[in-house]
């Protein structure tokens, strides 16, 4: 399946296919000047992946750049250590490196992509199921600081997604449950017919059924390139509905240190579940909604209270992460809530104080 992201003349296409990286010379050789591709992965897709995606690749040389796993590489180190392994291997402005990895080496290679030189192409290949239907489409790069999540980072288009949802199949089950929380978020924010699809097969999709997987990669990417494609740089509010639950998912990755204590996915999926829960507190949202989505996801495996998230912390606290939000203005953090599933919306008046009392109650 093809799916383009429509940008003008930065349009690039998303394909999707079990098997792609066994077939990879045949759409990366003509993005391969000097018959050669610096690949940056890190130390797990590397032994699961790269000789796979090394023999597809045919003729094409590869340059491996191997880094560390986790959230922590999303950082200002590594990202020195990357550039400089780069520039040392000479890559100029018109050559493409390729991210092959999950959502922290598509984030971490595509800023450093839009920094090196002013500017060069990159290919993203994503291997897990969060990266598959989300972070590898649309162009937000980034790194993590001190002070929050990814907020130090820049717009940059890859040229191209290579998705092959057989690499699911090495994944550990809860790297994939973390994924699927991204999947159910296009369903919340304005499908319930897919929310209810994914009640009816999200089980088998995490239990490794191929249709399921690729239908569900195949919505997602979808759905998010016709909101890229329209809002490219979140300006007119369309994006920032792809953020639901992570304002508060953030906020849990910050009070947990950014560390496997609780993945992305995670946090966002626990988010997911006090976005609508909050909602049904303020009267927006009815409560048997916000139950029904904190159901599916508990069964998926996916934590939705802030003890299954390891961040049982005072509201004030939790608030005090959210504060570093980058979507911040004017000293006001917007916030996805919903009137029902399907119903998700920007709310810009949202006191700080009553996210505050509900996270207490929540403790």
């Amino acid at each position: 399946m093809r799916v383009d992201v429509g940008l003008g003349r930065r349009s690039y296409p998303i394909l999707i296919e079990a098997g792609l990286l066994d077939r990879a010379a045949t759409h990366l050789a003509g993005m391969a000047r000097r018959k050669r591709l610096v690949v940056v992965t890190d130390e797990n897709v590397a032994a699961a992946q790269l000789p796979r995606f090394a023999a597809g690749l045919g003729d094409i040389v590869i340059e491996p750049i191997i880094l560390p796993p986790g959230e922590a590489t999303k950082s200002w180190s590594v990202l020195e250590q990357l550039s400089d392994r780069l520039l040392d291997l000479g890559v100029e402005r018109s050559d493409h490196i390729v991210a092959l990895g999950g959502g922290v080496i598509g984030d971490l290679v595509g800023f450093a992509a839009s920094i090196l030189k002013r500017g060069c192409g990159f290919i993203q290949v994503p291997t897990t199921l969060l990266a598959q239907v989300d972070s590898s489409v649309g162009g937000k790069t980034a790194i993590n600081t001190r002070a929050g999540k990814n907020l130090i980072g820049a717009f940059h288009q890859p040229d191209l997604v290579l998705i092959d949802p057989t690499t699911l199949d090495t994944l550990p089950h809860r790297e994939v449950a973390a994924g699927y929380a991204e999947v159910v978020k296009y369903g919340l924010i304005d499908d319930p017919d897919f929310f209810a699809w994914c009640e009816a097969n999200g089980p088998a999709l995490l239990a490794g059924d191929a249709a399921a997987r690729t239908h569900a990669i195949a919505y997602s990417v979808s759905a998010k390139a016709r909101v890229v494609a329209e809002d490219e740089r979140e300006t007119t509010g369309t994006r920032a509905l792809l953020n639901l639950g992570h304002t508060f998912g953030h906020s849990l990755e910050a009070e947990t240190g950014f560390s496997d204590t609780l993945l992305h996915g995670e946090a966002v999926a626990c988010g997911m579940a006090l976005a609508f829960r909050f909602s049904a507190a303020q009267g927006l949202c009815p409560d048997q909604d916000a139950t029904r989505v904190g159901y599916h996801l508990a069964r998926s495996g996916l934590p939705t209270t802030l003890a299954e998230a390891h961040a049982i912390a005072p509201g004030a606290r939790l608030v005090e992460h959210m504060a570093h939000d980058k979507k911040m203005e004017g000293g006001k953090l917007p916030f996805l809530l919903a009137r029902g599933i399907g119903e998700t919306y920007l709310a810009k008046d949202v006191s700080l104080a009553a996210v505050e009392q509900f996270l207490d109650g929540e403790r």
